[in-house]
């Protein structure tokens, strides 16, 4: 469940990170010129365009602008952005412990205590350069390098958020008391890799998210208008559905985030089960890694949040110095093959972590 954390305190001065203003990009909309953040999800609900940062373990940073247009995101800048060494990459959790992980929660699946959880590990490397480690800049790479529908930057300094995604996967879009929200689960390098244990798991996820928008939805709304589509992105395909409801009169965002928060995609079904398992399995937190991120314009009552997966962020507070981090993970369920999981997790990084490394040459150009 979503439970908002004490307000976010400064843990860093802009002169520290070299006066990186803050802002916020979700695809052409940049958003700068900020008035004042907050920890309380009840301010999503008051006035002005908001960017929302919310870590998987509830920490919630909410920044209002004052300055809001569309702009495209710019072509990349040498020098703005100097990634890590592509083999500086570490895991939180390697290939023997992740499969190892994948063998325990088959073990929970057998004693009826889960039907799927999410195994994820998080990817670390030090940062060469930290003066050249703007995370606008990583977002203009991977706008060339690997687009997706979600991504953005959320660049604020001064309270230890500075976040590039390249998310595929909507958690929440609001349109006043509309909700919607799209499932990803199952993926693939082509269509025809996709199993019948990719549209279970799908399905399973998607009856989970139904019962979290119906907490707060008026009865009879949930729908699902798409059920296991198979979208292409960036070297691989995944399917996605649709789940749709309408938010009863007394329902806002605190009430939404604390009935869906974190999102069921990157959880597991039972939902309260599988946050048990992966707090026993997995060595490092998540923070933004399957968090939500995103944007809400409380004067129009709309507002759409990412799922923070596809997602860097930098974490200053290293006593060896900056570090970026990102992270990468996979449904298991009874049919998963713990070997094939590791592959899709090293499948869905690798694109990414040789853009941020400067290493993939899109349209005739290294990235970096």
């Amino acid at each position: 469940m979503f439970t908002p954390q004490r307000p976010v305190g400064a843990r860093h001065t802009l002169t520290d990170v070299h006066d990186l203003a803050p802002l916020a990009r979700f695809g052409h909309l940049l958003a700068t010129d900020i008035r004042d953040v907050t920890s309380d999800p009840e301010a999503l609900g008051s006035a002005g365009f908001w960017a929302v940062a919310a870590d998987f373990e509830g920490r919630l940073t909410c920044a209002r602008f004052d300055n809001v247009r569309t702009q495209p995101v710019p072509e990349p800048v040498p020098g703005r952005w100097r990634g890590p060494a592509a083999g500086d990459w570490t895991s939180s959790l390697d290939r023997q412990a992740y499969t190892a992980g994948v063998h325990r929660i088959r073990e929970h699946i057998a004693a009826g205590e889960v039907y799927q959880a999410n195994l994820c590990r998080i990817l670390s490397a030090p940062l060469p350069d930290p003066d050249a480690a703007d995370v606008d800049a990583l977002t203009a790479l991977l706008a060339r390098g690997n687009p997706a529908p979600y991504a953005g930057t959320i660049r604020l300094p001064a309270h230890g958020v500075e976040i590039a995604t390249a998310s595929p996967e909507l958690y929440l879009r609001r349109d006043r008391q509309i909700v919607e929200s799209g499932p990803i689960k199952g993926t693939g390098r082509t269509a025809e890799d996709l199993q019948e244990k990719d549209r279970a798991e799908n399905v399973m996820i998607v009856d989970l998210v139904r019962n979290d928008l119906g907490r707060v939805c008026a009865t009879g709304t949930v729908t699902v208008p798409a059920l296991c589509a198979v979208e292409a992105h960036p070297g691989l395909v995944h399917l996605v559905s649709t789940v749709r409801g309408e938010l009863g009169p007394k329902a806002g965002w605190p009430e939404l985030l604390a009935a869906t928060f974190p999102p069921g995609s990157v959880t597991g079904a039972p939902k309260s089960s599988a946050l048990k398992i992966i707090d026993a399995l997995e060595t490092a937190p998540r923070g933004p890694y399957c968090g939500g991120i995103g944007w809400v314009d409380a004067d129009r009552g709309t507002g759409e949040l990412a799922v923070g997966i596809r997602t860097f962020w930098i974490d200053r507070d290293q006593p060896r110095g900056p570090v970026l981090r990102f992270g990468t993970g996979a449904g298991i369920t009874w049919g998963s093959d713990p070997e094939r999981e590791w592959d899709e997790t090293e499948l869905k990084a690798s694109r990414l972590l040789a853009v941020a490394s400067g290493v993939y040459a899109a349209s005739g150009r290294t990235a970096g």
